[in-house]
């Protein structure tokens, strides 16, 4: 029972409007920003390295706005979509929207409210940017329906993160670059592998369910093995990226870490031993992106980036 006092000062309801924020929060998993968001960055601050070498932080902070927001739009479409099959699998049956604790339309307004908050921002960046951001949101849907006609679903959602640095890179100057396409490959290979890798602490649940994966169909080994061919992929775009931009040695120094460890993930996740998944999937990788985001960005310091 509430006092007279909560109820004319409104005290109630704060708490529960509170409480839902944070678990649609906790439904898209808004931390998990970072494994994207440090390469965008990269895109866009090179872009502003070979414009006038000077940094445009109001820019930036509408990349970073376009970023999360399409990202949170992805999640709760993604989970909103996926509710059922969910519900049958132990490892999510606690997810936000099979337990109750936020609500199918809580999760479209929220889906709703970011796309929003997408467009908004893409349409104060520039023109270009507001044309192709419809085409940005295909795959973010397209995505949790893969699992649903194909064995590689991990691919939609590596063009999906791609996407990432080239639109930065828009951002910036308003013009298609080759070199931020580079670096998009890069990025999508590299999710797309780690993808490979995560599916596979779900084979049984999705053999059951029909749920298509390169694990689900293939086996944890050959997935593992696709994880492998994709970060050494990843190694040679980022190599690539570094040469097409003239970076330094700092970048250089960078990807000697993403090296590291891509070697250290591979070396504790084993086809019968997935004990350590968690870790490699999110303590190594999202250590890659900011490890590989600061070394780039001293990089373009040391070369004459003005802050």
């Amino acid at each position: 029972m509430t006092s007279a006092a909560e109820d004319v000062l409104g005290s109630g309801p704060a708490p529960q409007a509170s409480g839902k924020v944070k678990a649609f929060l906790r439904l898209v998993m808004i931390e998990h920003s970072v494994f994207a968001l440090p390469f965008a960055y990269i895109a866009a601050l090179t872009a502003m390295f070979t414009l006038d070498g000077a940094m445009l932080w109001a820019e930036l902070l509408l990349v970073t706005v376009c970023m999360v927001g399409l990202r949170t739009f992805a999640m709760a479409a993604n989970r909103i979509i996926d509710r059922e099959i969910d519900a049958r699998n132990p490892r999510t049956a606690g997810r936000e929207l099979v337990t109750g604790a936020v609500s199918v339309r809580s999760a479209w307004t929220g889906a709703g409210i970011a796309l929003v908050v997408f467009l908004g921002a893409a349409a104060l960046l520039n023109p270009l940017c507001l044309m192709l951001a419809p085409i940005a949101v295909v795959p973010m849907v397209l995505y949790p329906y893969g699992k649903r006609f194909t064995n590689f679903p991990h691919a939609i959602l590596g063009v999906a993160q791609a996407m990432g640095p080239i639109g930065a890179w828009l951002a910036i100057t308003g013009e298609w670059s080759w070199d931020a396409v580079i670096l998009g490959l890069a990025v999508g290979v590299w999710i797309g592998g780690f993808d490979l890798i995560f599916a596979c602490q779900d084979v049984a649940a999705d053999r059951a369910e029909g749920v298509k994966s390169v694990p689900a169909r293939f086996g944890i080994p050959a997935a593992l093995w696709g994880a492998r061919g994709a970060h050494a992929v990843t190694t040679a775009l980022l190599a690539w990226y570094a040469v097409a931009t003239d970076a330094g040695p700092l970048f250089w120094f960078g990807l000697l870490i993403v090296v590291a460890a891509f070697l250290y993930e591979h070396t504790i996740v084993k086809p019968h031993d997935l004990s350590r998944l968690n870790r490699a999937f999110f303590t190594v990788n999202g250590f890659i992106g900011m490890a590989l985001f600061v070394c780039a960005l001293l990089d373009l310091v040391v070369r004459g980036l003005s802050l």
